[in-house]
């Protein structure tokens, strides 16, 4: 077997392990679909891999990801998306507030909004941060994690936590949830 059909063999069989983050998904599903349902907004934010996948989210939210599909924008926003933002806000306030002090301004007192929060490592100082001020504001949060969910899994509302330490599956599976997670919510909300 080369080992290229080996890796994909390998990723079918971790795949198949997700199985036991069905009941969290669920969750996900339900707690996006009442957020958007209601005129709430969802947050969302990662870095670097992370960082990409949370635009790649909000993109797919935000415009559509099945072509056939036109539908309303629904108001999933990637927290620290701007350079200006990104760059100010390290400089003057430090890199660890770039999350939060994005939270802070667009979250409102009343507002029923969500939180995500995507890290590998679930020790990232800013993730940390945000999932600080989400419990101080009321902001139900979702964390996806990797490994053991590091030290935001004690932070966060509820976890979805890929049980592995390798960085492109954990990328690879909350991607795959994603996908899943907005075909469902869309055709709850599509109904």
């Amino acid at each position: 077997m080369s080992n290229f059909s080996n890796h994909i063999k390998n990723s079918i069989t971790f795949r198949k392990k997700l199985k036991k983050l069905e009941t969290n998904v669920n969750l996900v599903i339900q707690k996006f679909y009442h957020c958007l349902l209601s005129n709430n907004k969802i947050f969302i934010c990662g870095n670097g891999g992370s960082a990409a996948d949370a635009q790649h989210i909000s993109t797919e939210f935000l415009v559509r990801l099945n072509p056939k599909i036109n539908r309303k924008s629904f108001p999933l926003i990637c927290l620290g998306n701007d350079m200006t933002y990104l760059t100010a806000c390290s400089n003057d306030l430090g890199f660890d507030k770039v999350f939060s002090r994005n939270l802070s301004g667009l979250h409102k007192k009343g507002e029923e909004n969500l939180l995500v929060c995507l890290s590998t490592s679930g020790n990232s100082k800013n993730i940390i941060d945000v999932l600080k001020l989400s419990k101080k504001l009321g902001v139900f949060s979702f964390g996806f994690f990797g490994g053991n969910g590091g030290k935001a899994k004690k932070l966060a509302s509820k976890s979805v936590i890929i049980p592995s330490k390798n960085t492109a599956y954990i990328q690879e599976e909350h991607m795959f949830i994603f996908h899943y997670v907005l075909n469902e919510v869309e055709k709850k909300l599509l109904k």
